[in-house]
């Protein structure tokens, strides 16, 4: 009896760890370049044979890897990551990575993200672009062009977030070793005047968050139920 208790508080804790991520989705429904946390739980066995009694794990995260929907805003400083690639950004907490293309070009030619940070060149280096030269001209590959003369080139990076990654504002995600840059891949590119939104789909995360909720209340009901079959063993078997 007292396993199964210990069974239902594991299982409370797994759907805890989903309800926060689920909720986390819904609430970055209308985040731009966001990508979905998902949870992966396995089973954690105690003992052998028929005297084995099963755990939930706590619980790994995962970025979906599902694209957002893309659409076109027209702006010539939006951009969209075509492909499976990322861009980078230098913040205070070092290179991010992020599919957040909404930037902007300083007084000194600086292309900064819309909280400031530099964006990166394949190289690593902050892209410089010239402050007279007026919106550059992006090719599918990443090159900025003003005036017909290249400038710079947007860097992509091939990043696979790992399980339990560490995000970074709304959308960054922080590496935890140094991304590749992605050079003469034809399978990725830019899009300038797009970006892409949310991967969250706010009905579907909805529906899972009501079941989870529904789950979490019924094993909050399988414990009450034990604790008062526990407590009613122990008045009727004690010494009288």
């Amino acid at each position: 009896m007292q396993s199964g208790i210990y069974v239902a508080i594991s299982s409370q804790r797994a759907l805890d760890k989903r309800m926060n991520t689920i909720a986390d989705n819904v609430a970055n429904v209308g985040t731009i370049g966001f990508r979905a946390t998902e949870v992966k739980f396995e089973d954690l066995v105690s003992g052998l044979g028929e005297t084995s009694v099963s755990f939930a794990s706590a619980g790994d995260t995962y970025l979906s890897t599902k694209l957002g929907p893309v659409r076109q805003t027209g702006n010539p400083l939006d951009f969209a990551v075509q492909g499976d690639a990322w861009f980078g950004i230098e913040t205070p907490a070092g290179p991010v990575m992020t599919r957040d293309g909404r930037f902007k070009m300083l007084n000194n030619g600086d292309l900064v993200t819309l909280e400031g940070y530099p964006v990166l060149d394949a190289g690593g280096a902050p892209i410089q672009l010239n402050p007279n030269g007026g919106a550059p001209e992006a090719g599918a590959d990443g090159m900025l062009h003003q005036d017909g003369q290249p400038m710079g080139a947007i860097g992509l990076f091939d990043f696979q977030p790992g399980p339990n990654f560490q995000r970074y504002g709304n959308s960054g995600v922080v590496p935890f070793g140094a991304p590749e840059p992605i050079v003469d891949r034809i399978d990725v590119g830019v899009a300038q005047g797009f970006l892409e939104d949310s991967n969250v789909n706010p009905v579907l995360e909805i529906t899972r968050l009501i079941q989870v909720q529904r789950a979490f209340e019924h094993v909050s009901g399988l414990i009450r139920d034990s604790e008062s079959a526990l407590d009613q063993a122990i008045t009727a078997l004690g010494p009288r």
